[in-house]
């Protein structure tokens, strides 16, 4: 695919206006489009009502970013992570900016950038990551530029890895307070105590009163952390353990549950149905399945 290099009286781009197949339209994040572009003179872009979601990197120079009835002021290493369905416009400064970015889509991206936005992700943001975002960017315009008959999968696995990126600076964006970093690294002993105790009944209020935090203040900064309540988490902790054991032992479905911190039976096995989408004994059946025919 030939990349266009466009020079007008307001920018000077070097882009690639991108046509995934039908099965990465079906199946995958693909690629729309990505370039960089450097400002000549002031203006401002705007979008409306686009199915496409556009992240950008500022290289050089400022300007402005409108999103959501907000007002962002972006500079040299900063980055906007836009959903474009909502309307939008950006705007070089006089201080022309240069700009590398990608937009792109995927069935699943509306939750992606939902979940990106419940664990703390900016609309626009100084990142700590601008090489490794810029190095991406790179990798998919030259992907995107290339012959290779498997183009629409390393699309998609970039474009993941941007995504990846995307979600671990999150955790901890710039600006973010002293006191909730602070707090986060003090979540690092609740989450092993719950890994090593899952076997046992834990409540939230005990939790709390192990950790000398108010029960509320975790439940929140649990979840902004990792993504997950805390009985969930701890549920998944249940769940998983039970798969191991009923793929690797020939223990009854009872003795499997009480293991796992789930005396119940019944409960466990309504649990068990509810992440999994099957019976504890139907998943053990269709992992253990041997056919010598």
């Amino acid at each position: 695919m030939d990349t266009a290099i466009f020079q007008g009286n307001l920018v000077r781009s070097d882009r690639i206006v991108y046509t995934p197949s039908s099965f990465a339209k079906a199946n995958l994040i693909y690629l729309q489009e990505t370039g960089r572009l450097e400002a000549l003179e002031p203006h401002t872009s705007q979008r409306e009502h686009l199915a496409s979601y556009l992240f950008f990197l500022v290289e050089k120079g400022e300007g402005t970013v409108h999103f959501g009835g907000r007002q962002f002021q972006l500079t040299a290493g900063d980055c906007a992570f836009l959903d474009c369905s909502t309307p939008y416009s950006h705007r070089s400064s006089e201080n022309l900016w240069a700009l590398c970015w990608a937009h792109f889509y995927g069935a699943g991206m509306p939750g992606i950038y939902e979940k990106y936005i419940q664990r703390g992700g900016a609309v626009c943001f100084p990142t700590r990551y601008g090489q490794q975002y810029r190095a991406l960017l790179q990798e998919i315009h030259e992907i995107a530029a290339s012959e290779l008959y498997i183009r629409d999968m390393k699309l998609y696995e970039k474009l993941v890895c941007l995504l990846t990126l995307l979600m671990e600076e999150s955790w901890n964006p710039s600006g973010q307070a002293c006191g909730s970093r602070r707090a986060r690294r003090d979540l690092q002993p609740v989450r092993r105590y719950l890994e090593e105790h899952y076997q046992q009944r834990i409540s939230l209020d005990e939790l709390a009163e192990q950790f000398y935090i108010n029960k509320y203040y975790l439940t929140r900064i649990f979840k902004e952390y990792y993504g997950v309540s805390v009985n969930s988490y701890l549920q998944q902790l249940r769940i998983t353990q039970a798969k191991q054991l009923l793929r690797f032992t020939n223990l009854p479905v009872e003795q499997i549950a009480a293991q796992c911190g789930i005396p119940d039976p019944n409960y466990f096995s309504r649990a068990f149905r509810k992440v999994e989408g099957v019976s504890p004994g139907q998943f053990r059946s269709m992992w253990n399945r041997i056919d010598f025919h």
